[in-house]
C-alpha cells in the first residue's frame, strides 16, 4: 500500500471557471473558501465557490473539493499519486491544484461518493467538513 493520507472535505459545491487570458482578475472571484487564480498565456482559470461565479461565466461546475492534511515536506515524493493513482485505475478524472503549504483535489460531486469508497480502500481517511 502507498502512504496514507487524510483528506478535509471542504463545505460547499465548486466551479472551475476559465476566462480571457488578459481579463482582470473580478471581484467575484475571491472569499469564503477555498480560492485559485491561475494565469497562463491561453486562460485565466479561477476556482471558487460556485454561488460566487455569475451567469454568463464560462465554467465547469459541480465539483467537491478536498483538502489533503499535511504538513508534507515541499520535497516530499508521492504524495498527490497516493491519492490520484487509486482514482486514475477506476477511471475517475481529477482537478489537482498545489499551494505553497499543500494541495488541493477536486473530484466531480456526482462521483464524489464512488470515489470516497475507492480512496478508503486504498487506505486513505475523508474527514467531512466542520460545522
Amino acid at each position: 500500500m502507498s502512504q496514507s493520507i487524510t483528506l478535509q472535505q471542504n463545505e460547499g459545491a465548486y466551479t472551475v471557471s476559465r476566462l480571457d487570458p488578459d481579463d482582470a482578475i473580478p471581484s467575484w472571484a475571491d472569499g469564503r473558501g477555498f480560492v485559485s487564480i491561475t494565469r497562463t498565456d491561453e486562460e485565466l482559470s479561477i476556482v471558487c465557490l460556485t454561488e460566487r461565479v455569475p451567469p454568463g461565466v464560462r465554467a465547469e461546475i459541480g465539483w467537491t473539493c478536498y483538502k489533503f492534511l499535511g504538513p508534507f515536506a515541499f520535497e516530499a515524493a508521492g504524495i498527490i499519486l497516493a491519492v490520484v493513482r487509486p482514482l486514475s485505475e477506476n477511471g475517475m478524472g481529477v482537478f489537482v491544484l498545489s499551494t505553497f503549504d499543500g494541495d488541493i483535489i477536486l473530484l466531480k460531486s456526482k462521483d464524489a461518493n464512488i470515489a470516497e469508497r475507492i480512496l478508503k480502500e486504498a487506505g486513505h481517511l475523508i474527514l467531512r467538513p466542520a460545522r
